[in-house]
């Protein structure tokens, strides 16, 4: 379950033994980590959720890592980048980082010294990516850190369950968020929990934001797969 806040990390890694031990370690440092078995079941990844930083193996089946990490540097992806690879020459270091790559560590490596370049990664990304806390849409102007929303038509006072969901779609704008993501996130459920929780919560925030709550333009209804945010109007 993700926490706001909680540095989130995506591991490409097609041995599992291999992954097994990193997301191990990852975990007991308190990162949520997410792990792909592919570069095409990590670009579906990487189009629905949202990572600090992509932990990529070079040898995968199919498109392989430095093809991913061309691909998402030429969209215009920041998003730093580890890579791991069995490979040891200064060739293929080299072509890793001229992919696109942050840094390039070879097998078999300590975790100990892997846990300190992931550390070093996040590290050097975080100054460029100021907290934000207030957001604007539509009519709207919301303070997450004072949990007050102002409206066209009134200030509004937020709990802190409201603070958690806004946060949550303003952290990824665009992208659908499962029925079992906001609820492991917002409410610490399970995500099969059968609850109208979640949909009352919906209706509120459209109360509040919509211009016509029963048709809205930001918060919108994916049948079958979760609700999106959107900034702008459609």
């Amino acid at each position: 379950m993700m926490t706001p806040g909680q540095t989130s990390i995506l591991l490409v890694e097609d041995e599992p033994h291999i992954a097994e031990g990193i997301l191990f370690n990852l975990e007991a440092e308190g990162y949520r980590s997410v792990h792909c078995l592919s570069a095409e079941e990590a670009i579906t990844k990487l189009d629905t959720d949202s990572f600090d930083l992509l932990v990529l193996d070079i040898m995968l089946p199919g498109i392989d890592g430095l093809e991913l990490c061309r691909r998402l540097r030429k969209s215009g992806s920041d998003l730093p980048i580890l890579m791991l690879t069995a490979r040891g020459d200064e060739v293929d270091r080299v072509a890793g980082l001229s992919a696109g790559a942050d840094d390039y560590l070879t097998k078999p490596f300590s975790l100990k010294e892997f846990l300190l370049r992931v550390k070093a990664l996040l590290r050097r990304s975080r100054p460029t990516r100021a907290e934000k806390t207030t957001y604007t849409f539509g009519d709207n102007l919301i303070d997450l850190a004072e949990r007050r929303a102002i409206t066209a038509t009134a200030q509004i006072e937020l709990t802190e369950l409201e603070v958690k969901m806004l946060e949550l779609f303003f952290s990824r704008e665009g992208k659908v968020i499962s029925r079992g993501e906001l609820l492991q996130t917002v409410w610490g459920m399970s995500p099969d929990t059968e609850t109208r929780t979640l949909d009352n919560f919906i209706v509120r925030l459209r109360k509040y934001f919509e211009t016509d709550p029963t048709h809205p333009d930001h918060f919108k209804t994916v049948r079958g797969r979760g609700y999106r945010f959107i900034r702008e109007k459609s």
